[in-house]
């Protein structure tokens, strides 16, 4: 069964340790910045959300990669970065509409979530249970909707 990240805002507390264990899992350094995971912030409001790689079904990253570095993994339902055929263009980085691509200036490739290979370890080290790794249902998805709505209206009330 497909299993996908469901984010909780409202147990959220913007500690950022989600950050944390993922540049250390992946980069084997504490660095929020080479995190495949970024918790904006709205301390004004007491908002936060994890944001990350939503592994769209009709991915724009995938779409427009001139290499075609961007593939889906039918096993995990994830989509993928192959970083032997790509060329770090960053043209996965603008089509993402939620930002979800990071770049690594010195291998000068991007970045994004990868799932931890089925077991996110952002899920693993959030002690407020703020992020979980489910099976995909009309209520899991309908939450991940709400969540992303909800983004949208502080991207607009901000941006404006």
């Amino acid at each position: 069964m497909e299993r996908i990240l469901i984010i909780d805002h409202e147990k959220c507390t913007g500690c950022r340790l989600c950050e944390l264990v993922c540049s250390v899992k992946h980069t084997r350094v504490s660095n929020p910045s080479k995190s495949r995971i970024s918790v904006m912030k709205w301390d004004m409001e007491g908002f936060y959300l994890p944001m990350v790689c939503q592994h769209c079904q009709d991915a724009p990253c995938m779409a427009v990669c001139p290499k075609n570095a961007i593939y889906r993994d039918e096993e995990l339902n994830r989509v993928m970065v192959d970083y032997d055929l790509c060329i770090g263009c960053r043209m996965c980085m603008t089509a993402c509409p939620f930002g979800a691509m990071g770049f690594d200036a010195k291998g000068k490739k991007v970045f994004k979530c990868d799932l931890c290979d089925g077991d996110p370890y952002c899920v693993s080290f959030c002690d407020m249970k703020a992020i979980d790794y489910v099976e995909a249902s009309s209520a899991n998805l309908k939450r991940k909707r709400e969540a992303g709505s909800r983004f949208s209206e502080l991207m607009r009330k901000y941006a404006g």
